[in-house]
This record gives C-alpha cells, sequence and structure tokens, in this order.
C-alpha cells in the first residue's frame, strides 16, 4: 500500500530542490569545475612578479618619486591658498563661455557619433568584409593615436581661433575612440538571433537592422552619453590652444594671476560637469 505524502507543497518543493542540487554538485563534479577555475599557484606568482617588476621599471622611467611630491605640497598649498575667496564678478562672461563649451559639446558629439556610428559598421568582424574591416581599424588607430590638442591646432590652423575648431577636433577625435567601442558593442552582441536570420536566407542589410543593432543599441547610447561626459571636459582643454569654450579664459587668468576668477571658472565647470554626470547616470539606468 503506498504512503501518502503529508508534506505541504513548500516543503515538497524545498525538499525536491535540495536534492536536485546535491545530485548536479556531486563530489566528482565539484571536484573538476574546482580544477577548472584554479589558478596555478606557479603562474600566480609569475604574473604578479613580472607586473610589479613592470611597475617598478616605469616608475623609474617616468620619475616617479613620492618624496619630490612631499617637498611641492607646499607649493601646492600656497597657490590653491591664492585661488579662494573665489571671484564671481564676471560671473556673465563664465556662463556664457560655459554655454560656448556646452553648445560644443553637444554639436561635436552629435557629429562624432553618427560618424563613429557609421565607422563601426565597417570595423565590426561580424559584419564588414576583411579589408574593410582592417581599412577601418587602421583608421581608427591612427586618429586616436593623434592628442586631442593636436587635432584642434591643426584645424585652428585651417579654420582659425574659435569654437568651429574645437568642434571638429572633438568630432574627428570621437571616431577613434567612440568608433572602436561602438564596433565592439556589435560583435559582442548574442549570436542567437544572427544565425536564426541566416537560416532562413536574410540579406546582411537585415541582419544588420534586425538582429545586431536592436541588441547593441541600449550600449550604443550608453557610450554617446559617456562621450558626451568627455567632450564638455574636453572641450574646456580644447580652448587652450583658441579652439573655443572656457578654456582659453582659463588660460588668461592664470596668465594674468586672476586666481580669484580661474577659482570662480573651476567652481562653475565643475557644478556644470556634476549636473550632466548625474543627468547621464539617469538616462543609463533607464535604457539598459
Amino acid at each position: 500500500m503506498a504512503l501518502l505524502d503529508t508534506r505541504t507543497p513548500d516543503e515538497a518543493r524545498r525538499s525536491g530542490s535540495a536534492s536536485a542540487h546535491q545530485t548536479t554538485l556531486d563530489p566528482q563534479a565539484r571536484e573538476r569545475m574546482e580544477r577548472a577555475f584554479r589558478i596555478p599557484r606557479t603562474r600566480f606568482v609569475i604574473g604578479v612578479t613580472v607586473a610589479v617588476a613592470l611597475f617598478i621599471w616605469s616608475a623609474n622611467g617616468a620619475q616617479f618619486d613620492f618624496l619630490k611630491l612631499g617637498d611641492g605640497a607646499a607649493n601646492m598649498g600656497e597657490f590653491i591658498s591664492r585661488m579662494f575667496p573665489p571671484d564671481f564678478s564676471k560671473l556673465g562672461t563664465i556662463v556664457l563661455l560655459l554655454v560656448e563649451t556646452l553648445q560644443m559639446a553637444i554639436v561635436g558629439t552629435a557629429l562624432g557619433s553618427i560618424l563613429s556610428l557609421i565607422m563601426a559598421f565597417g570595423a565590426a568582424s561580424t559584419i564588414a568584409p576583411r579589408w574593410l574591416y582592417y581599412a577601418c581599424r587602421w583608421t581608427m588607430n591612427i586618429i586616436r593615436a593623434l592628442p586631442d590638442l593636436v587635432i584642434a591646432l591643426m584645424f585652428v590652423s585651417a579654420v582659425g581661433l574659435g569654437p568651429f575648431a574645437g568642434i571638429l577636433a572633438m568630432t574627428i577625435g570621437s571616431i577613434g575612440t567612440i568608433g572602436k567601442i561602438f564596433a565592439e558593442a556589435m560583435e559582442a552582441v548574442d549570436r542567437g538571433p544572427i544565425v536564426a536570420m541566416e537560416s532562413v536566407g536574410a540579406s546582411r542589410r537585415q541582419i544588420v537592422q534586425y538582429a545586431i543593432v536592436p541588441q547593441a543599441l541600449p550600449m550604443l547610447t550608453s557610450y554617446t552619453l559617456l562621450l558626451f561626459e568627455g567632450n564638455v571636459r574636453g572641450a574646456t582643454i580644447l580652448g587652450l590652444v583658441g579652439a573655443g569654450g572656457i578654456g582659453l579664459e582659463l588660460t588668461t587668468a592664470m596668465n594674468r594671476y586672476e586666481y580669484g576668477h580661474l577659482c570662480a571658472m573651476v567652481l562653475c565647470i565643475i557644478v556644470l560637469v556634476t549636473i550632466i554626470d548625474q543627468a547621464s547616470a539617469i538616462i543609463r539606468k533607464k535604457i539598459t
């Protein structure tokens, strides 16, 4: 005569899941899993030794010296003390320059992201043929090797001083950085939908449009927001070479020893960057 199961449904589920867990993780399987993920001690010691040796070699070559930093701390403190109290008498000028910097970042991000997306289609190994893949990758490597200030100087000499040169510099510089990230985001999508569409005879355009881009779109949007944040900060630096924005005013204030005005601009830049960072974080959280 069969015995009745007097356990409650919750007890039966817990008992079943526990027995299934025990069946899955038997000692031999656990040992194989630990052996697969175990880092050999010899490799670990060699890796740490190489990393430490590389750091020491780099620190010596770059003249990294904590003692020198300590000796210069007094000069740093004196420089910072001169910046206070901040002088907001030219707040109107600061706001106008910050607005110009923000406008440069918006236009540079829009143009840069569009061109980077076009370049990314050619730089993604899952989409482009080999000849186009290597051509786009080498182009982005060359652009990425050029510092932003060098690119800005090239455009300043071409179109003159002003924000237009800064926008062009940010646009071209974005292709080398964000274009590579866009391409890698497209390469990292799930292959399942791609294989399914290939099996039913979909064209390359249809695969890109319906299988690759929809999967990569959240990451592409997130990276574009990161590009915008970087361009806002980068626009302040491009102004140092006359490419528009608030950077030129920063350099002028330092040359004239107007430390109060310099502090006011730095504080305003911090406020602007903080607002943009928080807004971008909220948007990224909504789309991911």
